[in-house]
């Protein structure tokens, strides 16, 4: 059996997992995913019980909490499911580190120039205590990481990168980089909404003692739902900026007089659970799981390279993403001669759903998505460059 039949089977096999209209050419998980058909029918059935018979069966949502727990724990190979606290966003849990450590003043940051405001504002919001964010420029860097690495001086408390960068696709070394921070003693965070949920990612192989990421792009499911890791050794580092009745370590015991915080990351989790979001996220993550995070990475990286080729094929458009030697899941680009702003507008009006990023249109496909919906695109972006 010869690898594009197999590839055509697999792809035809994962498509049967979601239900997009066939007017919707989708290739947006960098922004917001769209749900699968297990996470609707998931979604369904928790509104149906609490219409029919609202919380009588609240037992059996905390044992779904429990096992999302669990499910991401297995997704980015946590020691343990007590290293996982769900989380609003991942500004969330990005703000619970920087505002969770004591800094000195000359403390400094480093970072890289191309974050997300999720992984800027807050450590840019930490100037009035004297800390200095320090933004390694990446583009056109022959070796990214270690640009970063160079960046570590005796003042370093924390490295703190997006795993894949949202406006280039530049994925970093995390292995080599949290490497570096372990033999400098520095702490690494690690913003993954980028990555989980398209590649195999290793908490421990990355040394990260914090990550933190949403739901609602490669993980396809909701938003105001993500995960934040804590490493178990570094949880007692963070000084807690939320209390509640969810994060004493009696939890339940409501008439207790005296409390203190749990030893586990459920100690970020100040007050009432998101239910409904937990079911969502619990069947995208399972449906992921059960397909295998090392077949989902192949197939990302397959599309993605599929979608550089056909950029590098037109002579109208100019590829911004520098490949990865790791493969893609973000690709960027622009038109040569014609206006970016309108080549957007104009396959926006015919159905592709895509985004504006890093100075052209990225487009970000996911593992189930069909070639045939990317050719789509392009033939879009062929038919506009030949009339303008």
């Amino acid at each position: 059996m010869n690898l594009f039949y197999v590839t055509t089977i697999m792809t035809n096999e994962f498509s049967q997992h979601f239900d997009l209209d066939d007017d919707v050419i989708y290739l947006n998980h960098a922004a917001v995913a769209p749900w699968p058909r297990c996470t609707e029918q998931a979604v369904n059935a928790f509104c149906r019980e609490n219409v029919t018979i609202g919380s009588k069966k609240y037992s059996n949502w905390l044992k779904v909490e429990a096992r999302l727990k669990r499910q991401i724990a297995t997704l980015v190979n946590a020691s343990s499911h007590k290293e996982i606290a769900l989380v609003k966003n991942t500004s969330e849990a990005l703000s619970f580190v920087a505002y969770g450590l004591n800094w000195d003043k000359g403390d400094n940051i480093v970072t890289s120039d191309e974050e997300f405001p999720s992984n800027m504002i807050p450590w840019e919001s930490l100037a009035n205590q004297g800390v200095i964010v320090k933004k390694t420029h990446l583009k056109g860097c022959e070796d990214p990481t270690d640009a970063l690495i160079h960046q570590i001086d005796n003042n370093t408390r924390l490295l703190t990168i997006s795993s894949t960068q949202y406006a280039s696709g530049l994925r970093i070394d995390l292995e080599r980089l949290g490497e570096a921070c372990r033999q400098h003693k520095v702490l690494f965070c690690i913003d993954a909404i980028q990555s989980v949920g398209a590649f195999e990612f290793d908490v421990q192989l990355y040394q990260a003692d914090f990550v933190m990421a949403d739901g609602h792009k490669w993980m396809l499911g909701p938003e105001g739902l993500g995960f934040f890791y804590c490493k178990q050794s570094s949880i007692n580092k963070l000084k807690l900026t939320q209390f509640g009745w969810h994060m004493v370590e009696d939890m339940g015991n409501y008439d207790a007089t005296t409390w203190e915080e749990t030893n586990t990351a459920r100690r970020f989790e100040c007050g009432s659970p998101n239910m409904l979001s937990i079911h969502a996220l619990s069947a995208s993550i399972g449906m992921l799981l059960d397909i295998g995070m090392d077949n989902i990475a192949k197939s990302v990286i397959e599309r993605g390279q599929y979608t550089i080729d056909l950029v590098k094929k037109n002579n109208g458009l100019t590829l911004l993403t520098n490949p990865n030697t790791s493969g893609n899941n973000i690709i960027v680009f622009k038109p040569n001669r014609a206006s970016t702003e309108d080549l957007f507008e104009y396959l926006v009006s015919n159905g592709v759903v895509c985004a504006k990023r890093g100075g052209g249109i990225r487009f970000s496909p996911h593992f189930y998505t069909p070639e045939s919906i990317i050719d789509r695109a392009f033939k879009l972006i062929d038919d506009y460059l030949q009339a303008n």
